[in-house]
Order: C-alpha cells, then structure tokens, then sequence
C-alpha cells in the first residue's frame, strides 16, 4: 500500500481525528501513518469500515489475502 492509498483510506474514513477515535490513538499517531503504512492491528480494527465506506474498493479480503479467513471467518 501506498502513500496515497493511506492518506485516501484516512480521509474516507473521516480524517486522522476520527480514525484516531477509532481505533485508540492520538491524532498525530494518524497523521504519521499519511506518510507510512496503517499499522497491521489498527488496520484490522478499521478495515469493515473501510470496506462498506470505499463500496468495496478496499475489501478485507484484499487487504489481508492471507490472514481474513482467521479474522473474518463469515467472509468465506
């Protein structure tokens, strides 16, 4: 994943505040992630979301291809 699919994920999903709200972080822990990656956890935590919010354009099971049939067992 990209800078720019971060940085679009966060804005989708409200901007750093909201995401921060989330998922138990500060709002510059966020703010950082726009130049990096999603940490692995937080990114579990926020991916439902994400997936209903981006129709799909960012599935679970694209997200995780290895591991969403452990976190989400419902999805197969």
């Amino acid at each position: 994943m990209d800078n720019t699919s971060t940085r679009t994920m966060i804005k989708l999903l409200g901007g750093p505040t909201k995401v921060a709200n989330l998922v138990g972080v500060s709002v510059p822990a966020v703010s950082m992630w726009q130049n990096g990656v999603i940490p692995y956890d937080k990114l579990v935590i926020l991916a439902a979301t994400l997936e209903k919010e981006s129709h799909g354009l960012w599935s679970r099971k694209q997200l995780f291809p290895f591991s969403y049939k452990m976190i989400w067992p419902e999805l197969d």
